[in-house]
């Protein structure tokens, strides 16, 4: 009871945050589960919530959605989340989740320190974003921020990039669902219940932060966030060194 307790106040803390910012909730809620659950629990359980949230978002801004991007985005994020669904299955833990704590960590120095590129990027980019965003979400459940770097630089409108980056992650989400369905990975009982239980946390959390959004600034959340990302991030190195 309490294993799944926890499960349920990290899942309401990422999408809280996924409500703010618009994106992120993989990349919080993979690793601080990962801290405590096997990979092959945590990465699909997001991803089933990611998937549902984005449909959600997804048809609320149906009209702002960038459909050329997505045309482009979506066969390499395809061919990317089936490279890493093969890796996930096949490669020990141990590496998976060093690479995960190292991607993590990352983004984490990357929001504090305000390491956003400017200037509009080409479209050329989309296939290299595609490939990276579906393999690093197949691989570590959270595969927003390749996606979020490049449609934040080719669109000017906020909503258009939620609009977009939601029906992306919604069809691209489809197709992984699909390849951990055929694997197995979804089949668990103890998986399939925190998914219905997760559901609440998970409406909580977006909620609440799109009303807590129209109060803090852009850079004071991208840090918290970003001292979040790097504390999660050392624990998992803390937790493959024990």
């Amino acid at each position: 009871m309490a294993d799944i307790v926890l499960v349920m106040c990290i899942l309401m803390s990422a999408y809280f945050i996924r409500g703010i910012t618009g994106f992120g909730s993989g990349l919080i809620s993979v690793p601080l589960l990962a801290l405590s659950q096997p990979l092959h629990f945590a990465i699909p359980l997001v991803l089933a919530l990611d998937f549902t949230a984005s449909v959600v978002l997804g048809s609320t801004n149906n009209k702002k959605a960038n459909w050329g991007e997505i045309k482009i985005l979506l066969p390499a994020g395809m061919i990317g989340a089936s490279i890493g669904a093969i890796a996930l299955l096949n490669l020990p833990t141990k590496p998976i989740l060093v690479a995960l704590g190292a991607f993590t960590m990352f983004f984490g120095f990357r929001n504090i320190f305000g390491l956003q590129a400017e200037g509009r990027l080409s479209r050329f980019w989309a296939v290299p974003a595609g490939l990276a965003g579906g393999g690093a979400g197949a691989l570590f459940g959270t595969g927003g921020p390749p996606y979020i770097m490049y449609l934040s630089r080719r669109l000017l409108d906020k909503g258009e990039v939620r609009a977009t980056f939601s029906w992306l992650f919604a069809m691209e989400g489809g197709f992984r669902l699909a390849l951990f369905l055929f694997a197995g990975l979804l089949l668990d009982d103890k998986l399939q219940l925190a998914y219905v239980l997760g559901l609440i946390p998970m409406a909580l959390g977006l909620s609440i932060g799109n009303k807590v959004h129209l109060d803090i600034t852009s850079a004071g959340m991208l840090r918290v966030v970003g001292a979040l990302l790097v504390l999660s991030g050392s624990m998992l190195f803390l937790k493959v060194a024990m």
